[in-house]
């Protein structure tokens, strides 16, 4: 299982995030990702961060669809593959509803009609560099002028059985957040497979990403997760998961307690076909500069390890 971590860009700051990657390249993390929230436009980053790397994959976990048309997105994503010599990764997905209604004041009806239609025009266009597409929510035909572009990964943030079928069927694989590994065993992995491999497609990603301390205090650890991260159990696509495994909310699919415990859970994943492992670090101690150091330093042992 490929180990890389997963940050946020939540300011400006551009230099301060292509850092991040450099440094995850030095340490030899095998991936960088970046979440696509209401900071910078994170493709940018990546584009940026592309000219000082040369090896790390860096991806994107996960870009709004509704927020960028098709045509628009492979533009971008072409190009962002062009600046890092081949290493970009596209994750998209339709966001949530409070997001997508509450704030930008369009529809989230037929979510998973709108992620598979838009994914159509959106791999022909990367792959191909032209589509055609009269479907219910988008009618498109064109091609882009993008001599010589060569092709990226897309990944869908797919968690509920249709959109775990369109992902299996049109991208490289799937992006989970706050989804345990009962859920990813039992749910995830055998749904997408099955898509692919009716689809006649290789076996897909499966990108886990959690959130993640290397601690002596469990409780408390747990407890800060349920702080840090308590928004994500009332979103509805999380709260399905969270359910379908059990629990009552973040802090129980955190991966926290000390080394032992944590290579445990992280290879427990890997044993149920998750492929990467995103690591959201979080301080679980008050010296929060001290507790994420702890917790990237052991990750850094495992990766190649697991």
């Amino acid at each position: 299982m490929r180990i890389g971590i997963h940050s946020f860009v939540e300011s400006t700051n551009l230099e301060g995030a292509i850092q991040q990657v450099v440094k995850a390249e030095e340490e030899g993390f095998d991936s960088f990702w970046f979440g696509q929230t209401l900071g910078a436009d994170v493709m940018t980053a990546i584009a940026l961060a592309g000219q000082r790397t040369e090896r790390i994959e860096i991806g994107v976990a996960v870009v709004p669809t509704y927020s960028r048309h098709p045509f628009a997105m492979a533009q971008q994503a072409l190009t962002v593959q062009a600046a890092t010599g081949g290493r970009f990764t596209l994750g998209i997905g339709p966001s949530h509803r409070p997001l997508i209604e509450g704030m930008w004041g369009l529809s989230y009806d037929r979510s998973a009609q709108h992620v598979r239609e838009y994914l159509s025009v959106l791999r022909d266009l990367v792959q191909n560099g032209h589509a055609s597409l009269s479907g219910e929510l988008y009618r498109v035909s064109g091609a882009l002028q993008l001599a010589g572009a060569q092709p990226c990964s897309i990944l869908v943030s797919a968690l509920a059985p249709m959109m775990l079928r369109i992902a299996g069927k049109l991208s490289d694989g799937t992006i989970t957040w706050m989804t345990g590994p009962r859920t990813v065993e039992t749910h995830i992995v055998p749904r997408i497979s099955a898509a692919a491999e009716a689809a006649g497609r290789p076996s897909p990603r499966v990108c886990v990403a959690l959130p993640i301390a290397v601690t002596a205090d469990v409780d408390d650890a747990r407890q800060r997760a349920a702080r840090i991260f308590q928004m994500y159990g009332h979103l509805p696509n999380y709260r399905r998961v969270l359910d379908r495994e059990g629990v009552s909310g973040p802090e129980d699919v955190a991966i926290v307690g000390g080394e032992r415990d944590v290579e445990a859970a992280l290879r427990a994943l890997a044993a149920v076909g998750a492929t990467d492992f995103l690591a959201v670090m979080f301080a679980a101690e008050d010296d929060r500069r001290q507790s994420i150091a702890r917790t990237r330093e052991f990750l850094r042992d495992l990766v190649g390890n697991v």
